[in-house]
């Protein structure tokens, strides 16, 4: 962790913006508290909830807004390792403070604890710190991880990994998004472990519930029977999308880039030849004359997916698919790049037949093709297994506060 330090420091030094926002956010996140937090006294709870960045924030939201609705005199603390995660949320209004979380060091888990003083912790997924973990374990107060998942490929089963399993005994209990985690957990002695979901189901049936109206997208989809969502994708995907519309004249695209910045824009615009409008630019009247709708502002995605017949999700000719579920339950057939199989939602809904994995352009366009051709049949099977994972968040809930 020391040596982690380091590396931030000297990235920091060398002009990486990110890591200078970690390293300067980190070294005043329990100064920052101490001025922000009351004096707690004997009578108030508090309760700590710790995230990574914005996906996992997303899975702790329908917890933190359940409670706040139902016990506003409860006290949240909310903390991010994440600069993106902490600088789009630092002004979320359903929690007390928001922080970041200070490095796991021995000291820091001390002197954080210190402040916070929280009668109970909230881990979200993937978030296991066994400095933090061992002080809370001292200190007798109630620790969860929630929506965690579990593989074989992790640290903690590896043949040196007996020390990192140990740490999650720590754990008052572990709540795993499905049973092969629970089951593998158990087979390496860990008992304190109950399946209850992925509360990320929960929040994206929220997100469409109130999914708002954007005109010039509901107005540019009338315009054709055969609508793609492509949602943030990079490079790669923008080629595999620029082809498929060259050739299919009675397709829309509308097109919600990663990475929004003039450059990467410009790029696409050169593959589109004039065929595009910017959401920024586009009214209820010029979207007519185009056949690709380019989203370059951040936050609208999860509304716009409600316009389409088919969703592509970018990333998988990268590190990883971004959110397939954010599109699924709107009922659309899902399509996305190769690497996926890190991505538990993503295997289901190709088991389910509401996704399809493309490795190549020949494949993406029979796809394409079978899934704009079938889309509302296609589309059940994906919005019928976002209904069967929903719940998570009532089961925890119950658990954590009754």
């Amino acid at each position: 962790m020391y040596f982690y330090i380091f590396l931030v420091w000297l990235a920091s030094l060398f002009g990486n913006k990110k890591a200078r926002d970690l390293f300067h956010g980190q070294w005043k996140a329990t100064d920052g508290l101490r001025t922000r937090l009351p004096h707690k006294t004997g009578k108030q709870r508090r309760v700590w909830i710790h995230v990574a960045s914005v996906g996992e924030f997303e899975q702790a939201r329908p917890i933190i807004e359940r409670l706040r609705s139902e016990h506003p005199q409860v006290e949240i603390v909310l903390t991010f390792f994440s600069p993106s995660g902490y600088n789009l949320r630092k002004d979320y209004d359903q929690v007390n403070a928001v922080t970041y979380m200070p490095f796991a060091t021995r000291r820091n888990a001390r002197m954080f604890l210190d402040v916070v003083k929280p009668d109970m912790a909230i881990f979200v997924k993937y978030e296991f710190w066994p400095a933090y973990l061992r002080e809370l374990h001292k200190r007798n107060i109630k620790t969860y991880s929630i929506s965690a998942i579990f593989r074989e490929k992790q640290a903690f089963f590896r043949w040196y990994g007996k020390p990192y399993r140990n740490i999650l005994k720590y754990f008052t209990a572990i709540y795993v998004q499905d049973e092969p985690s629970a089951q593998l957990l158990q087979q390496y002695g860990i008992e304190n472990v109950e399946v209850a979901g992925d509360t990320r189901f929960d929040r994206v049936q929220m997100i469409a519930q109130q999914a708002k109206d954007i005109p010039q997208v509901e107005r540019f989809a009338a315009g054709s029977d055969k609508v793609i969502i492509a949602g943030s994708t990079w490079p790669k995907d923008e080629e595999l999308l620029a082809r498929y519309v060259a050739t299919h004249s009675d397709v829309r695209l509308v097109l919600a880039p990663h990475e929004i910045h003039e450059a990467h824009l410009h790029q696409i615009f050169e593959q589109f030849e004039g065929r595009h409008v910017r959401l920024t630019q586009a009214t209820i009247n010029n979207v007519d004359a185009v056949r690709v709708l380019v989203v370059d502002t951040m936050g609208m995605l999860s509304s716009i997916y409600r316009y389409g017949h088919v969703a592509y999700i970018g990333g998988g000719f990268g590190v990883g698919i971004h959110n397939t579920i954010e599109a699924a339950v709107f009922g659309i057939p899902v399509l996305f790049g190769p690497n996926y199989k890190n991505f538990r939602e993503a295997c289901a809904l190709i088991d389910n037949g509401g996704a399809f994995p493309v490795r190549n352009y020949e494949e993406f366009e029979a796809a394409m093709d079978k899934a704009l051709e079938e889309h509302e049949t296609l589309g059940k099977k994906a919005s019928d297994y976002v209904e069967s994972e929903l719940g998570a968040t009532d089961k925890i809930y119950k658990k954590l506060f009754g």
